[in-house]
């Protein structure tokens, strides 16, 4: 076409442009070009700003460009100019297809974000894109985005309309707050981690679950005032701390709720944000306390699916026998609805037991339970419990498990083969009592 519209022109006319590199070449020196580091060697922001730590890019390119501009980087400035590479997955339909223009299987985002809105769509697409491996891009994690941010939000409305009162603090609420602020700070520390290794999709599912599970479905439910009543002002200036932290951590995953949220849980100075305000960073904390009131919470599990196995009300409180008073009882008598436990020498006469590891707990009998029903479910626990012990068994006694696996991981497989165990001898034991 070109000799068509000039047909005199000739080999010696032609001639490449001086300032004009092939396209991937000049793409090797963009971290120092960006910069002006070819033009004017040494300048002030060269020498500020290079090297970066992190390019985040996809792995397609790996040799056209990321291994190039480390080239270049070597021959221009004699040193590497990025500590880290973090290659983002291709973004797939539930399909597993490429998403694409030709294909038409690629949402609109503002669509989505009118939907969802901003932060729901970046936790449906953190969820779905583990490191190391494609976006499995899937709309109802963007649903399950948006149920998340809502509730954050609802978090925030009951801190915001509890009234406040001058009344001493109970007990259940103090244990609650030395609890929650033990497991965050337990949380913390695998959650740096985590952002370390640019695990940043489990990262978030860290939070999800802290959030979600242990602050709102937990603490919220065991520092709440009965309907109608106030709270006492120190429990609530601590849930509020407590609350304003997990915002800070939530942040990065969610940045427009939480800054919203932020502003308005206190009076924030002008021009103050939660971006730049300082995270939480993590102190020791009581181990022994988060094991307990894991196995308290456990056994307000167990109190819960016996009710609905016996079709009992939720409203209905439960007078409960034990042998020995469990620890964090004002816990699971709020949360389980429990009148109150009593002790007892001897398994009571009409009752049913709800074995919690290797506490016992009884029930009073009533018409609803099925005692033939209920020694054949105890039996399939038991040759369960047995099944478990024996491939637990298995594991402990293997050299090289036991040689290659953490201290940690090991240490967790004795206490599996130490519950276990007693959970046997308990079903064992109300086996022959029934």
């Amino acid at each position: 076409l070109f000799k068509k519209e000039q047909p005199n022109i000739e080999a010696k006319d032609i001639h490449q442009d001086e300032d004009v590199l092939d396209t991937w070449f000049s793409s090797w020196l963009w971290p120092i070009s960006v910069f002006d580091g070819i033009r004017k060697p040494n300048n002030p922001e060269i020498n500020y700003y290079y090297p970066t730590n992190t390019l985040v890019t996809a792995p397609e390119i790996i040799f056209f460009w990321v291994a190039r501009m480390i080239m270049a980087g070597y021959e221009y400035q004699k040193e590497l100019p990025f500590k880290n590479v973090y290659f983002t997955g291709i973004v797939r339909d539930k399909q597993r297809r490429k998403m694409s223009k030709s294909l038409g299987n690629s949402p609109d985002p503002l669509d989505l974000i009118a939907q969802y809105g901003a932060d729901g769509i970046r936790v449906g697409i953190l969820l779905s894109s583990p490191a190391g491996n494609d976006i499995l891009f899937d709309e109802d994690l963007c649903k399950q985005g948006a149920t998340f941010c809502n509730k954050i939000w609802n978090a925030f409305r009951l801190l915001t309309s509890l009234e406040i009162a001058e009344i001493a603090q109970p007990e259940i609420n103090k244990t609650s707050i030395d609890w929650f602020t033990a497991l965050l700070n337990k949380q913390v520390v695998e959650l740096n981690d985590l952002m370390e290794k640019m695990r940043i999709s489990e990262a978030l599912m860290l939070l999800y679950k802290i959030t979600w599970d242990d602050f709102c479905s937990k603490y919220l439910e065991m520092i709440k005032p009965t309907f109608g009543e106030p709270i006492d002002k120190k429990t609530l200036e601590a849930s509020k701390v407590l609350f304003e932290q997990l915002l800070q951590l939530l942040h990065p995953f969610v940045p427009f709720i939480t800054e919203e949220l932020w502003q308005n849980l206190e009076n924030r100075r002008e021009g103050q944000f939660i971006t730049t305000s300082q995270q939480m960073k993590a102190t020791a904390f009581n181990e022994t306390l988060i094991n307990e009131m894991t196995d308290a919470q456990y056994m307000i599990s167990e109190i819960r699916n016996f009710r609905n196995a016996k079709q009992l009300s939720p409203k209905e409180a439960l007078i409960i026998s034990v042998y020995e008073i469990p620890k964090h009882q004002a816990v699971i008598a709020k949360l389980a609805h429990v009148k109150s436990f009593n002790i007892v020498t001897e398994k009571p006469e009409k009752t049913f037991s709800i074995i919690v590891k290797d506490i016992e707990l009884f029930v009073p009998a009533t018409e609803n339970i099925d005692s033939a029903a209920e020694k054949e479910k105890l039996m399939k626990e038991l040759e369960y419990s047995k099944g478990f012990l024996i491939s637990v068994r298995k594991k402990l006694e293997n050299e090289k498990f036991v040689s290659n696996a953490k201290p940690e991981i090991i240490a967790n497989e004795k206490k599996k083969q130490q519950d276990t165990e007693a959970r046997i001898k308990t079903i064992e034991k109300e086996l022959k009592l029934m």
